[in-house]
């Protein structure tokens, strides 16, 4: 609720890239702190400060994937890009979930609490690198220079020169 809306302003000035980098790291790092942390005895005041900087790295994320999407394609292909992200944005949640709970089984399980952590730290640490590797690739993204190119290229007609 805080950080999402100043992301989609600073995503209009700093461009997408570097926010949905900086959300995809703070995610992983947070998952892998709940990693280390989380145990049969642990307080939940342990799992604030991770939860707090996982939320705030996905605040990062999804304005700016949003924008980054949606500047890409010409006004006309807004409703489809928009459509398409979100359907993307859908299945990588169940696959994410599915590949999660496939490794908490093979690891652990719900008959102890000894037994629930020992499945929920592969998963979240899997989790984490599956992040970490987003990170990664929001780098590849084209960065603001490139995109007001495009977008420019797109509505005259002229082809612009690539910027990066």
């Amino acid at each position: 609720m805080l950080v999402a809306p100043v992301a989609g302003i600073l995503s209009d000035r700093v461009g997408s890239r570097p926010l949905m980098a900086l959300g995809l790291v703070l995610q992983a790092a947070a998952l892998s702190w709940l990693a280390v942390v989380v145990s049969p005895t642990a307080p939940y005041s342990s799992v604030i400060a991770p939860f707090v900087l996982a939320g705030t790295g996905m605040a990062l994320v999804f304005a700016p994937s949003a924008n980054a999407v949606l500047s890409a394609v010409g006004s006309h292909e807004t409703g489809q890009a928009s459509g398409a992200n979100n359907a993307i944005r859908e299945i990588g949640g169940v696959f994410g979930i599915a590949v999660a709970a496939t490794i908490f089984t093979s690891f652990g399980g719900y008959a102890t609490s000894n037994l629930f952590v020992r499945g929920l730290q592969p998963a979240i640490l899997v989790g984490a690198a599956a992040l970490a590797v987003g990170a990664v690739a929001a780098l590849m993204v084209p960065g603001l220079r490139s995109l007001r190119a495009a977008a420019l290229e797109h509505s005259s007609g002229v082809e612009a020169p690539e910027c990066t």
